[in-house]
């Protein structure tokens, strides 16, 4: 990779916290103070697998089975399987590029869009980012909420979601705290859970993977391989949505390569499991129960599940902790623990009142704002800075990166206009009025990173004029 220089007034995130901070070891509470590096390639590979077992990981995996409009399964458990695999992986080395620049740097993820975009322009996926994150916050909530109930056989909904709101604002008060303490006990309890359960299931016995029908009293399993493309988009935007928020972690690396080794390494191992384990206990369920029956039904099964339900706070916690870096982006000297505890409540309020039914749609739109982004990024940051990325206040704007991501998101778009009506309608529209029909073989994700990617080395070579440093 390319040896970059950053300029932006304030290159000391490589040294000690500054003067008044409550702890050398914790997050800075402002933009204004320098980054410790204590986080090891281990805490960091602790943080990124847990992050990858997700109980949307076992709710998700009927997303990935691209079910069509009236609730057929088009694929197959193993095309399912697959579809999963290649995503996650594909998925995890994007997740790995995005992770770089924050360690690098020492800067927040949406800080370093100052460079990519220029001080002003960042803003705007900021606020994208914000809005994705607090919606990525609540159906954490609301997911924990509803396994909970299931856990505990009822119970009150609203006092799970208020429980599992205030875990997450705790967290988030002691963010790189939480990052150790999932590397010395939750990670442990989280892998023998996993184990447990691999154990169980196939002593339960699998169904052929490859055949109709599917569970019994539920919709059946399909045998078509058309939509594997859009499966494979499923699985990968599950990991781009921490795409624009790996540096606020990575910031925080010993070194570089174990901010990538870590984001793409841990992350698409652990997500793999889960999303297999997923689609296992969506094949062995039963009379309409639900994914989560299977968990609660073999031996020692609450137990375990019980693990599974704690930890997914560590979601929610990582969405809020990110939400406010990006908040500060637009107010930098504001405390983030004030920040935190406002948006911990926010997303507690929100889950009381929303439920799950857009989270295949929301999937798609994240993936489509956020792929070709890391397009222009990777483009700009890795092939083409020549010695300055300027992520000061100062920072001029460039349309023409802005021009890049636009690009890639209507070729996403174009290939794969998602579930929401009116949004689908549209594309569609521009699909009939350039005579354009997408095949199956095309997969909106890769080939949006790729044109995003192509088109911001094109227009950086068309404007030859030398970025502008910062002012002293």
């Amino acid at each position: 990779m390319p040896s970059v220089t950053l300029e932006n007034g304030d290159d000391s995130s490589r040294g000690p916290v500054a003067p008044g901070s409550p702890d050398p070891h914790e997050a800075p509470l402002t933009l204004d103070e320098p980054a410790p590096r204590v986080l090891s390639f281990w805490d960091q590979s602790a943080f990124w697998a847990n992050l990858g077992v997700s109980l949307f990981a076992f709710s998700g995996a009927y997303t990935v089975l691209a079910p069509d409009l009236d609730g057929t399964l088009r694929l197959s458990i193993a095309a399912g399987i697959v579809a999963m695999i290649v995503g996650t992986l594909l998925g995890g080395l994007m997740l790995g590029l995005a992770a770089v620049p924050g360690a690098r740097t020492g800067r927040p993820a949406m800080v370093l869009l100052r460079g990519l975009f220029g001080a002003r322009l960042s803003y705007v996926p900021t606020v994208l980012n914000i809005a994705q994150l607090i919606g990525w916050g609540t159906f954490e909530l609301i997911v924990i909420s509803e396994a909970a109930r299931e856990l505990f056989g009822g119970g009150p909904r609203w006092l799970f979601v208020l429980v599992a709101g205030a875990l997450t604002t705790v967290l988030t008060i002691w963010p790189l705290g939480s990052v150790r303490l999932l590397r010395r006990f939750v990670t442990v309890a989280v892998m023998i859970s996993l184990v447990w359960f691999y154990i169980q299931f196939f002593r339960e016995g699998l169904p052929d993977l490859t055949a109709n029908p599917g569970p019994s009293g539920g919709a059946p399993f399909g045998t078509d391989w058309s939509m594997f493309w859009i499966a494979t988009d499923a699985a990968l935007a599950v990991s781009i949505s921490w795409v624009p928020l790996a540096a606020d972690y990575t910031r925080h690396s010993r070194s570089e390569k174990a901010a990538f080794g870590a984001a793409s390494g841990a992350y698409a191992l652990t997500q793999i499991i889960a999303y297999v384990l997923g689609l296992f206990a969506l094949a062995l369920a039963i009379d309409g129960g639900g994914v989560y029956q299977p968990f609660l039904t073999v031996t020692l099964g609450a137990v375990f599940f019980f693990v599974f339900v704690l930890r997914e706070a560590d979601q929610s916690f990582a969405n809020v902790y990110s939400t406010a870096l990006s908040i500060q982006n637009l107010l930098p000297r504001v405390d983030r623990r004030v920040l935190s505890i406002g948006l911990g409540a926010l997303i507690t309020v929100l889950a009381l009142m929303l439920n799950m039914g857009n989270y295949a749609g929301f999937l798609s739109l994240i993936g489509s704002v956020f792929v070709p982004m890391l397009g222009v990024l990777a483009a700009d940051f890795f092939l083409r800075a020549r010695g300055v990325w300027n992520t000061g206040s100062d920072a001029p704007s460039r349309w023409g990166m802005i021009g890049a991501w636009l690009v890639g998101f209507a070729v996403y778009q174009l290939i794969n206009p998602g579930t929401v009506s009116w949004w689908s309608a549209f594309w569609t529209d521009v699909q009939t009025l350039l005579h354009f029909t997408p095949q199956p073989w095309m997969s909106a994700s890769l080939l949006s990173f790729l044109t995003a990617a192509l088109a911001a080395l094109l227009i950086g070579r068309l404007d030859r004029s030398e970025p502008v440093p910062p002012k002293s």
